[in-house]
């Protein structure tokens, strides 16, 4: 340190230390560093400027960006801050003693000196960019928002117009608000420069957006330049679903451009407009008038001369155009066909209000009653009036006034005018009386003329013709025509008068027409000096004289027509007279029909008595020969009928036998049917059908095969379970063997035992010493049936179990249950044993109900013993294969569906993502790591992957629920069952609970215990297949998780929110599915009864062949003997009950070795321990019987006598008849009877004589079987009357109360058959079940035993290393192999690469000065990593390649490495792959 000051010409300082280290301690390049920073302190001191930058410029100070003009900056800005840091140590000094005083207390350190040239340089470099900015200079701005001082980011020279702009805008608004010259910061220079950027960028973009749109129109796809306008980068107005509209309009646009090209402005206006006449069309299609209104007024669409009064009639035109278009093929209104449309309407609305005013105009010069002025109002252009005529102008205004005047009586208003369709109207009318005032004066004039020529042929014509109308005219009167009316027009001729051409004639009664016959000429104004004709016949004279003889003539034609019917009318009125006529005279008789009836009926009379009288004397006198006759008459017909019938019966012998055999048969049917469905059926029925109570040979072996099987089943259930045991123990020590946890002897050892547990197992547990419990002595048989009789009872009382099953603590009665519980039951391997162990499962949950459960949740939240054990049971053995059934095919599928990938969190998503990214191309990525949901989903991607993931899950959910809900009946019976029970105690004991609620309950049960984890890990419960060593992909489990998810929210109607909210667009599929399985829970427990399932009652175990049997450990029944004598005051507080009576049998608990007698175990054995372990495990099995069942001459037990009874009253009516049982048992019995009673006795005792003992029958059961005839009847009748104060029978009824039982016994021992053939094929299918399972495991034994092999093996070679294989065979690595060189990387090159992200309390610019130095080590996949600072070694660690693997799987994406640096996982991984794997 002194030979650096020297060299400055500074002395050592007194302070022994320099930045909290001793002088004496400092390196070479720490020494000159410091004695730099000491030589800048001492040309501040000296105060000058250049000397200071002098020792700035030092590069042992290591000080950046010392800027060549700033001296004087430099010197002013530093000397202050160590006049400033001087007077601060004063105060501090004043405390501490030379020797602790550091140099840097009022000395400016390099970091100090280095943060105030920061400063400086800033400061300038602010002022150049503010000036710049007030010039408008672009290039110096450029140029100094490029100074590496304001280390400024993403500054882009091609936008320093973009720049200029924004920045003055800012310093303008500045400046502005603050009523002074203000200049910008650096913030808010880097947040301007940020934002000019980004409208640089959105330029650029909407210039690129321009070009597609141009380049779209010069394709003709309307589809492409729709595409074009909807890019948000083109910054376009809305546009709406018009392609051709802006197609086609912007394609003209473009065409009118001299140089073919519309520029973004010029798109703007056009897109803004054309998108106002789609929302104009749209409007238009939805009939909508307010929207319409809207946008026709709407700035956008740029319309001239739009009037608001006229909205309505522009939006009827527009209407009528808009369906013109589409007529013609065209889809839409454009903008100059919309103008077109306004500009037409304004100008009929001018029209129409021109028009009114010549209305009025009219209607005045009417009112003055002047034709002139009327016909010129009425010419006037502007009333658009049709067919005015000024030869009419007279008649239009006699009746435009008459009109006028009708019209304000009708309104009752004066003041009323006429419209102008009524002005057009009286025009019309008033043309119309002229045309016919002109035809009816031609038309008379042509009459009268013919007159006075005298030529009747031109009258008739004169009077057919049109002109004149008259009615009625026939031309076979025509002469008489002529006739009259001459007649009658020389009467109105007289010699006096003379007359002028001119003729008068009245027009509708009001209005006189006057008309020239010579010239045609016709006025309604009498011309002057003229004398209109007198003499000449008028219309109306001339319709009188026409119409009188018209009239005649048809009169007289219609007298002729109809002669033939006045004829006709005159015959009906003769015939009207004749039937009047009739009536009367028929009146007349009806009238006296009595007095006729009367005489008739005394005439009939008379003669009938006669004809009787004749005959009776005629019989009289004949009797014996009438006698005679009618005997030989009858013998004849009867000898007839007996031969016809004898013929007919020989004819049809074979159908008659045909009729018997169906009468026989039906008789049976029905007594059978009487059997069955009778309430009490007949003595004489029931004894027809009590042979079925017989056991025969096939019946013998089909229990014997029953037992057999259920032995071997039971076996190998215990024998898997225990081999499934070894090998999970197997699992946990080859796991810890790889990591080197325990010794390969100890894996060998306990392979050793495996091998031979599988082997030898069962003959194992079947072997017991013959000096045990069952050796054949009184006291240890008395020992044994005294276990039998109480696991008996336990048995078939489940109150004991079930209240014992609560008195333990929670793990101890789970392992009770799995051992204990299930043995006794032989996991329910039969319907006996199923229907005991469901009354088991029954009373435990209603207890544990009652005692346990406080709140209805309890069932969900908690953890519930008896649901627990049904579950297990259920998803034991037994229950095994209808899951597999239930689940296995859907499951496979969604395993062996390769592309299937679902998952539903964002995080996971987006990390796997940015992983992909970033593996993919060596980079870091720019996207944070740690990120929360919201902001994972701010990605569009992630959203996009997200979508497909839940549309997948959907697929899948809908494939298992249909494999669910259509296997209703494969859910095994114990799980409904115990779902009814569930739900019926549930709602006993909270009634208030809603239907709802309690199905919820259910579906935990059902679907959430029982099926959701067989979903999630199929491999865990057989529900698929796996090989050895297999095990299925974590993306495949994680597929299978989510179906399971959605399932049990479904199932528990809990819809997606919270966390789960970015699925909530599956709430309503969740609803739905609810509902499903909510029919399906309410299904679920519509279940039987079990005594009606399974056809059980208590009486059942005395009318079956075999005893049960289980097999049980020693273990077992000690432990059970112990938790009975612990807890028997809590099982059963009555201390007379029989469960005490049992304990108090069987004496204290054994001990193993005095349980398996004497000289089981050599006492001189060191291992005796273990040994007696071990053999505590032997099975023995127990025939079950019931100590109080069948005890001689025990009267107290009802049910006992009653069955005992029954099966003597068998014996007696299989060999006597009778109608009734006193009947029977009061009549002695004859010598043929009690010799067929005899036999029946002798062969039963043969049949039993060859049953084994677990099937032989209680001995007293035997002896009474044994009995005579008679004696049997005595002990019946004694039997009866016990039974009979008891209440179980009734000598009233004759005893039907046992012929009742007796017809039921026969009924279910029919049934008992049958289930037993069902049960002979499921035992078998179960023991199939088990082996191949027992199979899967010996093969895994045989993977461990190669993998083990495989271990010995490696160990034998020495400095090698191979790979551990399955199948034994590894890939030697050679030995002679080079080591790999260390990589050495600096933190800065790391940092640069993305590897390193930050190292806690050193700057990024001190990176270089750190190096790591990464070493392969001997084994593969390790490394050893060394840190070094400034060459001098810090700190070490070591790197599993496998440990940062299982970081990148678990999602792991920043590690912490010497608990300072944080390093990026997956370009660390990528680093080692490339530089040590060459990947």
């Amino acid at each position: 340190m002194r030979k650096e000051l020297e060299k400055y010409g500074i002395q050592m300082p007194s302070f022994s230390k320099i930045g909290g280290i001793l002088a004496n301690e400092l390196s070479v390049d720490e020494a000159a560093l410091h004695a730099a920073v000491i030589a800048i302190n001492e040309a501040l001191d000296k105060g000058i400027a250049s000397q200071t930058m002098g020792t700035l410029r030092n590069p042992n100070a290591m000080l950046l960006n010392v800027g060549e003009n700033l001296a004087e900056e430099y010197h002013s800005e530093l000397a202050q801050a160590k006049k400033i840091k001087e007077d601060n140590a004063k105060v501090k000094n004043s405390t501490i003693s030379e020797e602790e005083r550091d140099v840097y207390e009022e000395l400016l350190t390099q970091a100090e000196i280095q943060g105030h040239i920061n400063k400086v340089n800033t400061n300038v470099a602010l002022v150049q960019i503010n000036e710049a900015i007030d010039r408008k200079d672009g290039v110096a701005l450029i140029n100094g928002l490029m100074l590496p001082n304001l280390s400024l980011f993403e500054v882009q020279p091609n936008n320093s117009a973009w720049y200029l702009a924004q920045l003055c805008n800012s310093k303008d608004q500045k400046t502005q608000k603050a009523g002074v010259p203000s200049i910008l910061d650096k913030n808010k220079i880097q947040k301007d420069v940020s934002v000019a950027n980004k409208k640089a960028e959105a330029h650029a973009l909407m210039l690129e957006a321009v070009e597609k749109i141009n380049a779209a129109l010069l394709s003709g796809d309307p589809s492409q330049t729709m595409a074009a306008l909807l890019l948000p980068e083109a910054q376009m107005p809305a546009v709406h679903p018009f392609e051709s509209l802006y197609h086609n309009e912007l394609l003209s646009l473009q065409k009118q451009n001299p140089v073919n090209y519309l520029n973004h402005d010029e798109l703007f206006i056009s897109v803004e407009m054309l998108s106002a006449v789609a929302l104009v069309n749209q409007a238009l299609e939805t009939n909508d008038l307010l929207a319409m209104q809207t946008h026709l007024a709407s700035p956008s669409i740029g319309l001239n001369n739009l009037e608001e009064d006229n909205m309505q009639r522009y939006v009827e035109t527009l209407a009528s155009y808009k369906r013109e278009a589409l007529d013609q093929g065209q889809s839409y209104l454009g903008w100059n066909e919309i103008q077109k449309c306004i500009d037409t309407v304004n100008d009929e609305i001018q029209d129409e209000n021109e028009r009114i005013i010549a209305i009025g105009i009219i209607n005045e010069a009417i009112s003055q009653g002047d034709p002139e002025v009327t016909l010129a109002a009425l010419l006037s252009p502007q009333a658009i009036l049709l067919d005015v005529s000024e030869e009419n102008k007279l008649h239009y205004q006699n009746v435009l006034l008459q009109a006028k005047a009708q019209k304000c009586k009708e309104c009752e208003d004066e003041s009323a005018e006429l419209w102008v369709d009524e002005i057009q109207e009286g025009i019309h009318i008033a043309n119309r009386d002229r045309e016919d005032a002109q035809k009816l004066a031609s038309g008379v004039a042509e009459v009268n003329l013919a007159l006075e020529q005298d030529d009747s042929q031109q009258t008739l014509t004169a009077l057919q013709s049109s002109k004149i109308g008259i009615k009625g005219v026939s031309q076979e009167c025509s002469e008489v025509y002529h006739r009259n009316l001459r007649d009658a027009k020389n009467e109105k001729t007289t010699k006096e008068t003379e007359e002028s051409s001119w003729m008068k004639i009245r027009l509708k009664d009001k209005y006189d027409y006057y008309y020239n016959i010579e010239t045609q000429e016709g006025y309604w104004v009498q011309p002057e000096g003229i004398t209109p004709k007198h003499s000449w016949l008028s219309r109306e004279e001339i319709q009188l004289v026409v119409g009188k003889i018209t009239a005649d003539y048809n009169r007289e034609q219609l007298w002729m027509a109809n002669e033939n019917l006045i004829i006709l009318l005159q015959a009906q009125t003769r015939g009207y007279l004749l039937r009047k006529s009739y009536k009367e005279r028929k009146a007349y008789l009806t009238e006296q029909e009595p007095a006729v009836i009367t005489l008739q009926a005394s005439w009939k009379g008379y003669k009938q008595r006669k004809s009787y009288t004749d005959r009776i004397k005629l019989l009289q006198d004949n009797v014996s020969a009438i006698v005679k006759i009618q005997s030989w008459l009858r013998m004849l017909k009867a000898q007839k009928e007996y031969q016809k019938t004898l013929q007919y019966f020989k004819d049809h012998e074979k159908e008659i036998v045909k009729i018997q055999a169906f009468l026989r048969a039906n008789k049976a049917r029905e007594d059978y049917r009487t059997l069955i469905s009778s309430e009490n059926p007949p003595l004489n029925v029931v004894r027809k059908f009590v042979y079925l109570l017989d056991q025969s040979d096939l019946d013998f072996h089909e229990e014997l095969e029953v037992t057999r099987l259920r032995e071997e089943v039971v076996t190998k259930i215990r024998s898997n379970q225990q081999l499934e045991k070894d090998l999970n123990i197997m699992d946990i020590k080859i796991g810890l063997l790889v990591k080197n946890r325990i010794t390969l002897q100890d894996v060998v050892s306990h392979s050793k035992k495996l091998n031979k547990k599988s082997k030898g197992q069962v003959e194992e547990m079947l072997t017991v010493d013959k000096q045990g419990i069952k050796g054949l002595s009184k006291e240890k048989r008395k020992k044994l049936e005294a276990y039998q009789h109480l696991f008996y009872l336990l048995q078939t009382n489940p109150t004991y179990l079930a209240k014992l099953i609560f008195q333990m603590p929670q793990n101890r009665s789970t392992k009770f249950m799995d051992t204990v519980i299930f043995t006794l039951y032989n996991y329910a391997s039969n319907q006996r044993e199923e229907y005991l162990l469901l009354k088991l499962f029954e009373t435990a949950l209603q207890e544990e109900i009652k005692s346990k459960v406080d709140q209805i949740q309890d069932i969900v939240t908690g953890n519930p013993t008896v649901i627990k054990m049904v579950v297990s049971f259920n998803r034991g053995a037994r229950g095994q294969n209808t899951l597999r059934q239930l689940l296995a095919p859907v499951v496979k599928e969604i395993i062996e569906d390769k592309s299937l990938i679902i998952n539903t969190s964002p995080v996971e998503v987006y990390k796997a993502w940015v992983n992909q990214l970033e593996m993919a191309t060596g980079e870091a990525s720019k996207l944070p790591y740690d990120v929360t949901t919201e902001q994972a989903l701010s990605h569009a991607e992630v959203v996009i992957k997200l979508e497909t993931s839940i549309q997948s899950l959907r697929t899948v959910t809908d494939k298992v629920l249909q494999s669910i809900f259509s296997s209703l009946d494969l859910i095994p019976y114990g799980m409904r069952y115990v779902s009814k029970v569930l739900k019926n105690s549930l709602h006993e004991k909270f009634p208030d609970a809603t239907e709802d609620e309690l199905l919820k309950i259910v579906g935990n049960l059902l679907y959430y215990r029982y099926m959701n984890p067989a979903i999630v890990a199929p491999d865990g419960f057989d529900i698929i297949d796996m090989t050895a060593g297999g095990q299925i992909h974590s993306d495949q489990r994680r597929n299978l998780g989510s179906v399971a998810k959605v399932l049990q929210h479904a199932a528990s109607n809990k819809l997606f929110d919270g966390e789960n909210a970015h699925m909530s667009s599956m709430n309503p599929y969740l609803s739905q599915t609810y509902q499903k399985f909510r029919k399906f829970f309410q299904a679920a427990c519509e279940v039987p009864e079990p005594e009606e399932r399974f056809n059980i009652d208590e009486f059942s175990d005395l009318v079956t062949l075999s005893k049960p049997v289980i097999y049980i450990s020693i273990e077992e029944i000690i432990n059970t003997h112990s938790l009975l004598l612990e807890h028997q005051d809590a099982i059963s507080p009555d201390h007379n009950d029989i469960l005490h009576e049992l304990l108090e049998a069987l004496g204290t608990v054994p001990d193993i070795e005095s349980f398996l007698g004497e000289g089981a175990v050599d006492s001189s054995d060191p291992n005796k321990e273990n040994t007696l372990s071990q053999m505590a495990k032997t099975e023995i099995s127990l025939s079950l019987t019931s100590k109080f069942g069948l005890r001689e001459g025990e009267d107290k037990d009802m049910k006992s006598l009653m069955i005992k009874t029954k099966k003597l009253i068998v014996d007696v009516i299989r060999t006597q008849s009778g109608d009734s049982i006193i009947e029977i048992l009061e009549t002695p019995a004859s010598t043929l009877q009690q010799n067929n009673h005899l036999m029946v006795v002798e062969k039963r005792a043969a049949f039993d004589a060859k049953t084994p003992d677990k099937m032989k029958r209680s001995h007293s059961v035997f002896e009474d079987g044994q009995l005579p005839l008679e004696q049997k009847k005595r002990k019946i009748l004694r039997n009866l009357r016990t039974l009979d104060q008891a209440g179980l029978v009734s000598e009233e009824s004759k005893y039907q109360e046992i012929i009742n039982e007796i017809a039921k016994d026969i009924r279910n021992q029919r049934r008992y058959r049958q289930r037993r053939k069902a049960e002979l094929v499921k035992l078998q299918q179960t023991l199939n079940a088990l082996n191949s399972k027992t199979a899967f495991y010996q093969e895994q034994i045989n993977y461990y035993n190669t993998y083990i092999k495989t271990c010995l093996d490696n160990l034998t070679r020495k400095n090698s290393r191979r790979s551990i294989k399955v199948d034994g065979k590894g890939e030697e690595k050679g030995t002679k192999k080079n080591k790999q060189a260390p990589l050495k990387y600096t933190a800065a090159r790391l940092h640069e690469k993305g590897v390193i992200l930050e190292i806690e309390g050193l700057q990024t610019n001190q990176f270089k000065n750190v190096l790591f130095d990464i070493t392969p080590g001997d084994q593969v996949g390790d490394f050893e990593v060394k840190a070094k600072f400034l060459g001098v070694e810090m700190e070490k660690v070591q790197l599993h390649f496998q440990d940062l693997l299982q970081m990148q799987y678990d999602g792991v994406a920043v590690m912490k490495m010497f608990d300072k640096a944080k390093v990026n996982v997956n370009l660390l991984i990528f680093l080692l792959n490339r530089k040590f794997y060459g990947k």
